[in-house]
């Protein structure tokens, strides 16, 4: 009987054999029982490849670890739909991760795999994609332990190009360690841009982007001039984030109906399989078509509350996209409620100055003036401090605006 070829997974596997002709059989990390056979772990396998380093841009070697899975590899629809040529493959990317080798290593450690999993388990549980630019916080040492590499980034594999198969096109996304502070500038500005930062620096990551777990200092530490880079950047171009996944709810105060209490923040454990954040909720204002479906709701007033992790994005939020003309989305990761922040510019938002706060469902849309956003802003910028810093519940009351914002502990 003649057998199936994975012509997804033949197509990856002889594009990475000319990259690396000297490990035809690399070491891997396979699925003990595939997805498709009714295991718990997405990705069929994860193989790992030692790369030697490039003294031409002072990279050293480390280890190189590519994902099969994300992508479709057998075309027969035993987990992706098939789509052909010219096509997604799948969620149109895999994964990679490029881990600095220590001289004692011989061989490549395990827990980047298991990142890997964990990844992919978010991304099948939920459908959300990955991008070049997107952040993922973490909240915790990537390989579990207390070092200062807890965020991570996402980038195009330097060297990993797209990648056409029978079964459709890839992506080779790399993901790298990150500082919380790290994490914080690509919040307020962009990803890409601290990627760049990060690339020109061979102790932050080099040319490609190579992740060091025992780096301590952050790039602002490590480069004096990129401080300054950012504050350009900042003020030029704003930020690119357009919303969160966090904890928020909204009520109307006039609404007689007893108040919903404010949902219990998630186990980091939980953070980790559910929330991963972030830059990749891409909410939009155009809504789908359940949404549609419902009423819309003009309110007089709104009471918004944030647990602290999300309020403290919201002096971001204020300058770094209502003062550009864009919107922001807070998305509960609990559930479904969602708050967009617009002003003015904002094309498609059911909300305006005439009627500043509309419900459309669970869905609350926000306008608040430019005038008002200045004023705002300087209200809530202590949420920027450190936690320990910040008085909680810290409460924001506008009442000639009909709003209020209450910030609670994680």
């Amino acid at each position: 009987m003649a057998v199936e070829r994975a012509l997804g997974l033949e197509a990856i596997a002889n594009y990475l054999r000319a990259l690396y002709p000297d490990q035809p059989n690399p070491l891997q990390m396979a699925a003990r029982v595939k997805l498709w056979l009714g295991g718990p772990d997405p990705l069929d396998y994860i193989s790992m490849y030692s790369h030697q380093g490039d003294p031409a841009t002072e990279t050293p070697p480390h280890w190189h670890y590519v994902s099969f899975g994300f992508s479709d590899l057998h075309g027969d629809g035993r987990v992706h739909e098939p789509r052909g040529p010219g096509a997604a493959s799948g969620f149109g990317f895999e994964l990679t991760f490029r881990l600095k080798r220590e001289p004692s290593d011989d061989t490549p450690p395990i827990w980047p795999a298991e990142l890997l999993q964990t990844l992919a388990k978010y991304v099948f549980q939920t459908g959300n994609g990955l991008c070049p630019g997107d952040h993922i916080s973490w909240h915790n040492g990537l390989d579990q332990s207390e070092g200062p590499i807890c965020q991570m980034l996402l980038a195009a594999d330097p060297k990993l190009h797209d990648l056409e198969t029978p079964l459709g096109v890839l992506k080779f996304i790399q993901i790298i360690g990150i500082t919380n502070e790290e994490l914080k500038t690509v919040q307020e500005w962009n990803g890409p841009g601290v990627t760049n930062l990060l690339r020109q620096n061979p102790l932050t990551g080099g040319a490609f982007l190579v992740t060091d777990m025992k780096r301590k200092s952050t790039i602002f530490e490590i480069d004096k001039s990129a401080t300054g880079k950012v504050k350009e950047g900042m003020e030029k171009e704003g930020s690119n984030l357009s919303g969160v996944s966090g904890l928020c709810l909204w009520e109307d105060p006039s609404d007689n109906e007893e108040e919903e209490p404010i949902i219990n923040m998630p186990t980091v454990q939980q953070q980790q399989q559910t929330t991963l954040n972030p830059s990749i909720l891409e909410a939009g204002l155009q809504g789908n078509v359940q949404l549609e479906l419902m009423p819309s709701r003009t309110l007089h007033e709104v009471h918004m509350k944030f647990n602290l992790e999300a309020g403290s994005l919201l002096p971001l939020c204020l300058k770094g996209r209502l003062l550009h003309g864009r919107h922001f989305t807070f998305k509960n990761i609990s559930a479904d409620v969602a708050i967009t922040l617009v002003s003015d510019g904002v094309e498609g938002s059911y909300a305006s100055k005439e009627q500043p706060f509309v419900a459309k469902g669970p869905w609350l849309h926000v306008y608040i003036g430019q005038e008002t956003v200045n004023k705002i802003v300087k209200e809530v910028e202590p949420l920027e401090l450190s936690k320990e810093q910040v008085n909680l519940p810290a409460v924001f009351r506008w009442p000639e605006h009909g709003m209020m914002i209450t910030v609670i502990p994680d």
